[in-house]
């Protein structure tokens, strides 16, 4: 059983820790502003904006030493909705692990929409959550948390295919908020 903390509360925080929780691991959800409060889980997900992140490892960054910690993000212009704020050959989770010599960072959940995190499915197929990093152990860590509790996982490689994972999440979302494509659906995997 993982000890898992969510830093963030909103539709993905939620749609994780219910992932989780089917899963019987232990789950703690903390606000982006419960800065006093230790994170306790062995895996930290960032289910937070883009935006949010630098302020939470200037905080937290010490206290993510030795832990794996998932990076949900989307770094995608909010303003525009048309481009990905990092740079060509970058990765908003490359930034996290740099920021985190010391901690295990992956990549996951950025190509899911909360709804199919939630339902189990997208359309006709279960939902299946793609995974980059280069923490062997990491990787294995959040797959047995996702298969417990309900979902597939398919490791992406190493945390530089965060890249392609980065320009997928984006296309998905630039396709829903253009209402070419429902929050609701997403993307889906057969194998």
């Amino acid at each position: 059983m993982a000890n898992i903390s969510i830093i963030g509360s909103g539709n993905m925080g939620q749609a994780i820790a219910a992932v989780a929780t089917r899963g019987n691991h232990d789950v703690q959800v903390l606000q982006h502003s419960d800065n006093d409060v230790a994170v306790t889980g062995d895996i930290v997900v960032l289910a937070v904006p883009h935006t949010a992140v630098e302020e939470i490892l200037a905080l937290r960054g010490d206290s993510l030493a030795g832990k794996v910690v998932v990076d949900i993000t989307n770094p995608v212009d909010f303003t525009t909705m048309d481009s990905l704020v990092v740079a060509a050959d970058s990765s908003k989770a490359a930034e996290i692990a740099a920021a985190l010599p010391d901690a295990k960072v992956v990549k996951a959940f950025n190509t899911n929409f909360a709804s199919t995190l939630a339902e189990g499915t997208v359309g006709p197929l279960d939902t299946t959550v793609l995974i980059a990093g280069d923490d062997d152990d990491a990787k294995s860590a959040l797959t047995e948390v996702l298969t417990s509790g309900g979902l597939k996982a398919i490791d992406a490689g190493a945390l530089k295919r965060a890249r392609e994972l980065e320009a997928i999440g984006f296309l998905q979302i630039s396709l829903a908020a253009r209402e070419k494509l429902a929050w609701t659906e997403g993307f889906g995997v057969i194998h």
